[in-house]
């Protein structure tokens, strides 16, 4: 005979209008705390006893929009509005850690449509994991770990409801028919800020909002001694840095340790009022580790994220550590396929892509012709066998060359991919290590020489780039080219 519980839940407030997004913002926070606080208490309780014989549920909390007009929006602003009448919602988690998103999204709806939101309770439970997340002190055992059986009396994450239906325009509706309002459900959020916390060894709330990818830790160093000049500089307005295990440093002369056993991605976070600050992930090598990063950073909706790490130079004119600047991709990384399919042209950004030269200019002192002497502006191809070299090259290499690439990598075309999937601005500035068509492999003795001139220099390109556009008006950089026929009101 199957047992039957009593299912008990937080006392739920009646839901609230508001016509204020500060406001609005303080009340997901209260509900969301009184939501986590609910069951992170009856969780250790649990554990306590080893048993129970009532479940415990408590939901995320959830913005609501209804407008009944047609009244045009400024058509020169990509979000911040919804496409038609209706009603659309989203379940909302950590407001606390997007707070100043929340408030500058909600606010920017409260103005286009001249309606309140409302704040209330959604019908989307909220996984027990995730709930006491942010607390150090609570560990949630596996399956069979405890004596009692958790699913019994918890919620636990549920995939069937985790994924990406919206940014892949999958047509995602609420189980109420209500359209979503941001790209992302609170389930899937919460996923992919465990996974960050796992990958980087950092917490999300130290993530900024432009993002550079490497994949080669030599990166790392040069990082680190840029931020020690930042931090020493009064005026630099950068405040922390911070690295693997939460170490945080505000003082230059500050000891960072190395941690014994480094995470997947390290991941280092230069600091700055609002998250306007630079965060530096090096990713390895490969596109299933490019499409993991990505695909768990995007939700915490950055402004911007760039690929700085090197390629095969495959023309002959090519030199070891000339640049490449992306203007297109091949893409035979194949880990996208399925959500973004090969036929999907992944353009080049205008403003991501001037910034880029801009700071290649700046940095190197060569500017117009001149440039092209270190520079080249092309085709990026990017594959996902690390030794093609070892293969029959006729197939290959003819695509290539009749794709006209001027660099191969195994992360660029998937990080430019998964930017365009979700809305996310995105560009690439690659470094030629080695030209494995003419005989210039990467060696031991050649990469050192090679990465003690270049990796300094190349780095300050894409912090350059990332100041540029940091000084950029978020409605410039978060521009028209990204949006599909029936958008998110958030970016």
């Amino acid at each position: 005979m199957t047992e039957i519980r009593h299912l008990r839940c937080p006392d739920v407030a009646a839901p609230e209008t508001f016509d204020d997004a500060a406001a609005a913002v303080v009340r997901l926070c209260e509900l969301y705390e009184a939501a986590t606080g609910f069951l992170s208490r009856h969780f250790q309780e649990v554990l306590r006893s080893g048993q129970s014989d009532v479940s415990y549920r408590a939901y995320y909390p959830e913005i609501r929009l209804t407008t009944t007009s047609f009244a045009p929006t400024d058509s020169r602003l990509s979000f911040g509005h919804v496409p038609q009448p209706g009603t659309y919602s989203t379940t909302v988690t950590r407001p606390d850690l997007f707070r100043h998103y929340l408030e500058q999204q909600i606010g920017l709806l409260m103005q286009n449509h001249r309606v309140p939101v409302t704040i209330g309770v959604s019908t989307t439970p909220m996984p027990v994991h995730f709930a006491v997340a942010n607390d150090a002190s609570v560990t949630v055992p596996q399956e069979g770990a405890a004596d009692f059986h958790l699913r019994d009396i918890f919620d636990v994450p549920d995939l069937s409801t985790t994924h990406d239906d919206i940014v892949n325009g999958n047509g995602f509706l609420y189980p109420d028919g209500a359209a979503p309002l941001a790209p992302f459900t609170a389930q899937r959020v919460d996923y992919s800020l465990a996974r960050l916390s796992h990958y980087t060894a950092t917490n999300a709330e130290h993530f900024q909002n432009h993002v550079l990818f490497t994949n080669y830790q030599f990166y790392i160093e040069e990082f680190e001694a840029f931020a020690r000049l930042m931090l020493a500089d009064p005026d630099s307005g950068y405040t922390a840095f911070v690295g693997p295990g939460n170490q945080i440093i505000t003082d230059a002369d500050a000891p960072m340790q190395t941690p014994a056993k480094l995470p997947q991605m390290p991941t280092y976070h230069l600091k700055r009022k609002h998250g306007a600050g630079i965060t530096l992930v090096n990713i390895g090598v490969g596109p299933s580790n490019a499409k993991t990063a990505t695909d768990h950073i995007a939700v915490l909706r950055p402004h911007a994220w760039l690929m700085v790490g090197h390629c095969a130079g495959l023309r002959n004119s090519q030199r070891l550590g000339d640049f490449v600047l992306a203007h297109a991709y091949l893409r035979e990384d194949h880990v996208l396929d399925d959500d973004l399919p090969v036929w999907v042209p992944i353009p080049a950004l205008a403003e991501i892509q001037i910034a880029l030269e801009d700071a290649v200019e700046a940095v190197t002192q060569l500017e117009g012709y001149e440039l092209k002497r270190i520079m080249r502006t092309g085709t990026v191809a990017t594959i996902d066998n690390r030794n093609w070299e070892l293969r029959d090259h006729s197939g290959p290499v003819q695509r290539l060359s009749q794709s006209r690439a001027v660099g191969l990598d195994m992360e660029s075309a998937t990080i430019a991919a998964n930017g365009f999937r979700f809305r996310v601005p995105y560009g690439t500035l690659l470094c030629v290590s080695d030209k494995p068509l003419h005989g210039e492999l990467k060696l031991p003795g050649m990469a050192s020489d090679f990465y003690r001139s270049q990796v300094a220099n190349h780095l300050m390109i894409g912090i350059r780039a990332m100041e540029t556009l940091r000084e950029m008006p978020l409605e410039r950089i978060h521009s028209r080219k990204l949006r599909s026929f029936e958008e998110t009101a958030f970016l």
